[in-house]
């Protein structure tokens, strides 16, 4: 996004027949016992498919939850890999990775459908939505997967990424995202899990890079750069040592500044 179209997309958000508002998504259905605490303050979760993370109980369980809360019903697709929670890098083909993507989107169809649910959107998981980010094979794979399942489907992917760009011209409706507990690099992508860095776990500064990327559009580099970003809904990790906390203190900063919480 240049700096032309930031400023003009952020005006149009603050015009005055345009109500500012933003999706709440969380990553759900991953082992964690926070699931139902989190569940009240946001308005989209991401339900781990049994791959990474989960199996046939926790996602009934979870689906159950967003049934009771009004929370959109998400699929949440990752590696094969549950020792490592899907967030080693995996090279797949194009063939072995459109499998992967279709099973887990059939698998959480299959249960909401059994269970009178609709499914709302699809979010890739960690390394595979890395590797989808930055990765235009990956990306035109998946993409490509999901609009053969159910086109449906809205797109959950990181802003300004390959996966927006790839689901946008299969002309699959895309929600970009951004973190508020993660850090940036200069060139819009996530820091590497791998650094020290990357995640964000001081309350207040997660709520103050929320409200920024919520408002401005922008977030603020590792290294100072300002980074324009389209914010549709932002992510709290349902994995993460703090998440009831961030949940609960940023819904409370978004009902203070009279910013909607609703669902794309």
């Amino acid at each position: 996004m240049t700096n032309e179209q930031a400023a003009n997309f952020y005006a149009n958000r603050f015009s005055t027949n345009h109500m500012l508002k933003i999706d709440l998504n969380c990553d759900m259905g991953e082992g964690m016992s926070s699931d139902a605490a989190i569940m009240p303050y946001i308005s989209s979760a991401n339900i781990a498919c049994g791959y990474h993370a989960g199996d046939e109980d926790t996602i009934k369980r979870t689906i159950a939850l967003c049934m009771e809360h009004k929370v959109a019903i998400g699929a949440h697709p990752g590696f094969a890999d549950k020792k490592n929670f899907g967030r080693v890098a995996v090279q797949l083909s194009e063939t072995a990775l459109y499998d992967l993507f279709t099973a887990q989107l059939f698998i959480i169809q299959k249960a909401a459908a059994a269970m009178g649910a609709t499914v709302h959107h699809v979010k890739p998981h960690g390394a595979l939505y890395n590797m989808a980010a930055t990765g235009n094979v990956y990306a035109k794979t998946i993409a490509k997967a999901t609009k053969d399942v159910d086109a449906n489907l809205i797109f959950y992917g990181l802003s300004n990424s390959y996966m927006i760009e790839a689901a946008a011209a299969l002309n699959i409706k895309t929600a970009s995202e951004v973190f508020a507990d993660r850090t940036y690099q200069d060139d819009g992508t996530l820091t590497p899990r791998s650094e020290s860095n990357a995640l964000i776990t001081d309350t207040t500064v997660v709520v103050k890079q929320a409200m920024q990327l919520i408002t401005e559009n922008n977030v603020t580099s590792v290294n100072d750069k300002t980074v324009f970003v389209k914010a549709d809904t932002i992510c709290l990790h349902g994995d993460g040592e703090y998440a009831e906390v961030f949940a609960k203190t940023i819904f409370d900063a978004l009902q203070k500044k009279h910013i909607n919480i609703e669902t794309i």
